[in-house]
């Protein structure tokens, strides 16, 4: 099969701005995109009907305006379209093992009015086996703004094998010509802690020490992408509000979940959890080993 980005519709602006940006980024990198509408309700693919008695009839121009809209924007971009008869969550979720990413809208913190960004987005993020990509609609009017040389931010975590989650951001930064900002937070133990701030001899020792190790971990990174320039941050600060802060304005921010394991419930950690809820722009969940 050739290698998708996938991206949910249901009507929202913030699906509408997920499918812009999955467009975007499917030009980059050469993908085809395909658009993707689940509904239980909806009918199998019949014969041309009049709109009167063709139950997918809504279903269709939804996905088929989006679909005008972004071959406008992307006159080369190869556009597909499924409408699937099934519950949105199970429909991503299968569309996830099929694609390089999928992309949906989010809402963050706000209240939620819509299938996809309710009870779909979380499970999804949280049990697909490709990265998730969320997207909020809107002006970016909250932060920095963002710009064409932003960067890309990547939260690391130095335990655990994070290949997957560097690769996903560096060929991120290698497709948008831009920079990738590498964030390690570590919290301070109360006995560093001092009426002034932070003990001086520990946060010099701490932040070398992380330069030294985060240096070590990137450099198969540096050797595998050449072209993109990379910063280190070590931020004496808990590694979900480090990443939340590092992110203003950036292109897209990365944040890595370990891969479900047989028996356990799936869950996000605090890092992609303070990303997803907080994060101002858009959020790729990579999972990992």
């Amino acid at each position: 099969m050739q290698p998708v980005v996938t991206v949910g519709l249901d009507g929202s602006p913030a699906s509408l701005a997920a499918a812009r940006w999955a467009a975007d980024e499917a030009g980059r990198r050469k993908l085809t995109l395909r658009l993707l509408h689940a509904w239980p309700t909806l009918a199998p693919e019949p014969a041309r009907l009049p709109a009167e008695v063709d139950q997918n009839y809504w279903a269709r121009l939804l996905v088929d305006t989006v679909r005008a809209e972004l071959r406008n924007r992307h006159p080369g971009l190869a556009i597909g379209k499924v409408l699937v008869a099934d519950d949105a969550q199970h429909a991503l979720l299968r569309a996830a093992s099929e694609s390089e990413m999928v992309v949906l809208g989010s809402r963050g913190l706000e209240p939620v009015e819509s299938y996809f960004l309710g009870d779909v987005s979380m499970p999804v993020v949280a049990r697909a086996e490709r990265p998730v990509v969320l997207v909020r609609a809107g002006p970016r009017d909250e932060g920095r703004p963002a710009t064409t040389a932003s960067p890309v931010v990547v939260a690391l975590k130095l335990n655990g094998s994070p290949d997957d989650l560097l690769d996903f951001a560096f060929q991120t930064a290698a497709a948008r010509g831009v920079p990738v900002l590498v964030v390690h937070g570590r919290s301070v133990p109360l006995y560093a802690r001092t009426p002034w701030g932070v003990d001086h001899g520990f946060s010099e020792k701490t932040t070398r020490d992380g330069h030294e190790q985060v240096s070590k971990a990137l450099h198969p990174w540096h050797e595998k992408y050449r072209r993109v320039d990379v910063v280190e941050s070590i931020r004496l600060e808990s590694p979900a509000k480090a990443v939340v802060q590092a992110a203003e304005g950036a292109s897209l921010l990365v944040v890595g979940r370990r891969r479900h394991r047989a028996g356990l419930a799936p869950h996000l950690g605090p890092v992609p959890q303070a990303a997803v809820h907080h994060g101002r722009c858009p959020v790729a969940v990579v999972p990992h080993d």
